[in-house]
C-alpha cells in the first residue's frame, strides 16, 4: 500500500476500547487519528479507590500520548466529539472536521437515572476522575461538618452514607467506606466517632452482585454485613434530595449519596441515526460493525452485543478491549484482501472486592471467595494497569493501606467548609465517554 493510498482511521474514545485498537493499529500501514476531551486514559475499576481516598488520581490514569508515543502512525487529537456527517465521510468535532475511511465508536457510557436526571446532583455516580474526587469531597467533608455540627439529629444524618446499585461498583463503594469510616479515620476525630457510621447499600433487586452466582452473592452480602454495612435488598430508590432518600415508603436522612444503579450509552446512535435498545446502545451487527455502513463500527459500552445465550455483554474492561483488538484485526483483514470473521466475546472470569481480605471471582467452573480471591482480585488489577510505574505505585499504597488500615489521598479539594454543600462538577456530554 502507497502513501496516497493509506486508509484513514478515527476512533473516538481512548478508553479501554478505544486504546486497544488503537494499539493494534499502531505501527500498521494506516493512519490513525484518536480523539478524546481528555488527554489522559482512566482505569475505571480503581475508581472507587481514588473516592475513598485510598489512591490518587494520578495513580490510575495516565497520559495518552505517552502511551501511544512509540506508535508513529497514531495521531493524539485532545477534542470533543459533537456528532458524524455520515455522507461526508467525516467526524465533527468542537475545533474541526476530521476524514475517515474507517470510524470507530468507543464513546462508552455515563450515569442512568431511569427518568430521575434531577437525583444527579445529589447522588452522583462514578465515571471519571471528577467523580471521584467529588465523591471524595463529600465522603470526607461529611465527617468534618460531623465534628463541627452540635445537633445530634444532624451529626447522624452527616454520618449516614447511601449507595444506590448492588453491582461490582456499588459493592465495592460500600465495603470501601465501612472500613474508611470504621478503621482509617477511627481515631481521627475527638467530637464524633467514625465508627458509629452508617453505611447503607440500597438494591432494587433481590441480591448483591447479580451477575455472580449465588453462593458468591450470599458470601458477598454476609462480608458486607460483616464490616458493618446495612443492606437492603428488594427496594428501589424512590426519592432523592440533599437530605436523603426514599427506599420504598422508608425515609432515610443523609448527609452523602452515591449512585451506582444504572448506566446509559452515550450518544452515538443519535449521531449515526442507528437503532438502539432502551439503554441507548447500538445494536450492531456480529462483526461490531454498524448496519448498513459497514464502515463503521461501535464497540465497548456503546454497543449492544449479545451472547450465545441471548443477553447483552456487560459493560467490563475486558469486553471493550476484546472488541477493540477485533475490529483494528477486521479493518487490518479488509485491507490485505484477508477474509474477516464475527466478534466472539471470551470471558475471562468476574471479579469483585468486598474488603480487607475479601473478594469473589467467578472463572466459570472455578469459583474463589475470601483471601485467595482478595488477592487474585490485586494481582489482576495490577496486571492490566499500564506502564511499570503506575502497577508500582499502586501495590506500594496497597501495601501501605493493608498494614497501617491508613487512607493516604485524605484530601479536600474544592469549597472550603464554610461553603454550601458541595456540587459534583457539570455533568459531562456523552460524546466524550471513553469505553
Amino acid at each position: 500500500m502507497t502513501e496516497t493510498e493509506r486508509k484513514r482511521v478515527v476512533i473516538v474514545g481512548a478508553g479501554f476500547g478505544g486504546l486497544a485498537a488503537a494499539k493494534t493499529l499502531g505501527n500498521t500501514p494506516v493512519d490513525v487519528t484518536v480523539v478524546d476531551r481528555r488527554n489522559y486514559h482512566l482505569f475505571q475499576p480503581l475508581l472507587y479507590q481514588v473516592a475513598t481516598a485510598g489512591l490518587s488520581p494520578a495513580d490510575i490514569a495516565w497520559p495518552i500520548r505517552g502511551i501511544l508515543r512509540d506508535r508513529k502512525n497514531i495521531l493524539m487529537l485532545m477534542d470533543e466529539v459533537t456528532g458524524v456527517d455520515l455522507d461526508a465521510r467525516q467526524v465533527i468535532c468542537t475545533e474541526h472536521r476530521l476524514p475517515y475511511d474507517f470510524l470507530i465508536l468507543a464513546t462508552g457510557a455515563r450515569h442512568a437515572y431511569f427518568g430521575h436526571d434531577e437525583w444527579e446532583p445529589h447522588a452522583p455516580g462514578l465515571k471519571q476522575i471528577e467523580d471521584a474526587t467529588s465523591i471524595r469531597h463529600r465522603v470526607l467533608l461529611a465527617f468534618e461538618r460531623a465534628e463541627m455540627a452540635t445537633d445530634p439529629a444532624e451529626q447522624e444524618r452527616l454520618l449516614t452514607f447511601v449507595v444506590v446499585g448492588a453491582g461490582p461498583t456499588g459493592v465495592e463503594m460500600a465495603g470501601a467506606l465501612a472500613e474508611l469510616a470504621h478503621r482509617a479515620l477511627a481515631r481521627d476525630f475527638r467530637r464524633i466517632n467514625p465508627r458509629r457510621a452508617r453505611i447503607l447499600l440500597v438494591e432494587a433487586g433481590p441480591r448483591v452482585l447479580a451477575a455472580f452466582p449465588e453462593e458468591l452473592s450470599q458470601y458477598s452480602c454476609l462480608v458486607l454485613e460483616k464490616l458493618g454495612v446495612e443492606v437492603r435488598l428488594g427496594q428501589p430508590v424512590t426519592a432523592c434530595d440533599e437530605h436523603g432518600v426514599e427506599v420504598g415508603n422508608q425515609r432515610t436522612a443523609a448527609g452523602t449519596v452515591i449512585w451506582a444503579a444504572g448506566v446509559r450509552a452515550s450518544s452515538a446512535a443519535r449521531w449515526l441515526d442507528a437503532d438502539a435498545d432502551r439503554a441507548g446502545r447500538v445494536k450492531v451487527e456480529p462483526d461490531l460493525s454498524v448496519p448498513g455502513r459497514p464502515e463503521i463500527f461501535v464497540i465497548g459500552d456503546t454497543a449492544l452485543v449479545l451472547d450465545d445465550s441471548g443477553r447483552p455483554l456487560p459493560g467490563l474492561a475486558p469486553v471493550a478491549k476484546q472488541q477493540g483488538r477485533h475490529v483494528a484485526e477486521l479493518i487490518l483483514a479488509r485491507l490485505e484482501g484477508r477474509p474477516t470473521r464475527p466478534f466472539r466475546y471470551r470471558h475471562r472470569g468476574n471479579l469483585a472486592t468486598i474488603g480487607r481480605n475479601a473478594a469473589v471471582i467467578d472463572f466459570g467452573r472455578i469459583r474463589l471467595k475470601g483471601l485467595l480471591a482478595w488477592w487474585v482480585w490485586g494481582i489482576a488489577h495490577l496486571y492490566f494497569l499500564i506502564g511499570v510505574r503506575a502497577p508500582t505505585l499502586v501495590a506500594l499504597q496497597w501495601l501501605w493501606s493493608y498494614l497501617t488500615f491508613g487512607k493516604g489521598a485524605r484530601l479536600i479539594t474544592g469549597p472550603p467548609p464554610g461553603s454550601s454543600a458541595p456540587q459534583p462538577p457539570e455533568a459531562a456530554p456523552a460524546t466524550d465517554k471513553p469505553a
